[in-house]
């Protein structure tokens, strides 16, 4: 999808800070400018975008964000899946990649926006109450609902795709800016290969796999 080494969405801020940082050297005091200096470098850095090395195997899920896992629980889902399935939870610090990506190979076939609050994203009501984003994909084996949460310095949820679309495993499909937590629920018959409190890459770590 998107695949400059800074997204876009990222552009604005970085020109914006840049232009403030070198009127602030030339005008006011070359020492003055090094605050805006730093929070350009900062803001170029939140908005990177690397390479992943996505594995080749369609029975794989594998984490649509960078983070750390914030929990594993059972769950029933209303909204796509329509079934109990597994819910894993990943807190992205600003200090994490932002872009996300596809958990699975699949069509998107659900997608929904939901205004909300903007409570911390690592609390546990953040995935009910705020903002947010979520895209149902479905393959020949199975469904998975992704869905992007804002959090309290998150206030832009950013979707590159539509429905009808189609995405391979670990495709790049969206962001968050400025902080967020990302939720992934899958069926009952995926084995979770991660626990609270791993570290997690998005389209390169595998946090399910599908069991027959």
């Amino acid at each position: 999808m998107v695949q400059t080494p800074i997204v876009k969405e990222g552009f604005i801020y970085i020109a914006m800070l840049a232009l403030i940082t070198v009127i602030t050297f030339l005008a006011v005091n070359p020492y003055w400018s090094i605050i805006p200096g730093v929070l350009t470098a900062f803001v170029t850095f939140f908005f990177r975008n690397p390479n992943r090395a996505v594995p080749e195997d369609d029975t794989l899920v594998v984490s649509p964000a960078d983070g750390k896992v914030m929990g594993v629980c059972d769950v029933y889902d209303d909204q796509f899946l329509n079934d109990y399935g597994k819910k894993v939870i990943i807190f992205l610090s600003v200090f994490d990649v932002h872009v996300n990506r596809s958990p699975i190979v699949g069509e998107i076939l659900f997608q929904q926006y939901t205004c909300g609050r903007f409570r911390p994203a690592y609390k546990e009501s953040a995935g009910c109450e705020n903002e947010r984003h979520a895209i149902g994909l479905e393959n020949k084996r199975m469904r998975v609902l992704v869905t992007q949460v804002a959090g309290i310095l998150a206030r832009r949820i950013v979707s590159w795709v539509t429905l009808g679309n189609d995405l391979k495993l670990g495709e790049r499909y969206g962001m968050i800016k400025f902080g967020s937590c990302t939720e992934v629920i899958v069926p009952q018959s995926v084995e979770i290969l991660v626990k609270k409190g791993d570290k997690v890459k998005g389209g390169e770590t595998i946090i399910g796999r599908w069991r027959d």
